[in-house]
């Protein structure tokens, strides 16, 4: 029994399989949803009360996808996909890539759906108050992106080598690099500097 139980394990752990790589996928997806919903509901209910409600909605959501999403990625390198040998550049881009879309979809999910299930009175009648209309859309938006978006675009193009990762690569090269200047340029600049 114990060596079954080792091999499930092993299995969960380290198999490349959809259905492991999947499970694994829900658990980082848990942890990081729980990160996500925890601020959201913190700055929804707590530090933006006095904010227009559309912005209100907007600012939580991104507030807590951001902190999920920084979350997620650091699980899913090393724990779901095991893209430990990927480049963190291209993989850091890629996600972003996705991460945005995905806060987008999130956002104006979320939001699309409160305002509608507001409308409905019906709901209201029920006594459903503002922020459990929030709390209802927020969670099936996320369901449906996590699942539709994130899960499929992570898998098969974040944190598997592309065509695309040297441009991501490059990008992050710009950015953090600054161009080279010409020795030219160097030593007119070293002849006037004042030390």
């Amino acid at each position: 029994m114990k060596d079954k139980v080792k091999d499930m394990k092993e299995k969960f752990l380290h198999s490349g399989g959809l259905i492991s790589t999947f499970l694994r996928s829900a658990v980082s997806s848990q942890v990081a949803s729980w990160t996500d919903l925890g601020m959201s509901f913190l700055f929804y209910m707590v530090i933006l009360t006095h904010v227009d409600p559309f912005y209100r909605s907007n600012l939580s959501v991104a507030i807590g996808a951001i902190a999920g999403g920084v979350v997620n990625c650091c699980i899913n390198y090393r724990f779901t996909f095991h893209a430990k040998g990927q480049s963190v550049r291209a993989v850091g881009v890629k996600y972003f890539l996705v991460w945005s879309g995905s806060l987008l979809l999130n956002m104006y999910g979320t939001t699309g759906l409160a305002t509608l299930l507001a409308r409905w009175e019906w709901l209201v009648n029920l006594g459903f108050k503002p922020d459990g209309i929030f709390a209802a859309s927020r969670l099936v938006a996320s369901l449906i992106v996590s699942w539709g978006w994130n899960f499929v675009l992570q898998r098969n193009f974040v944190y598997r080598p592309t065509a695309f990762d040297p441009y991501a690569k490059k990008l992050i090269d710009a950015i953090v690099r600054p161009p080279r200047k010409s020795s030219k340029e160097e030593s007119v600049n070293s002849e006037g500097a004042d030390y």
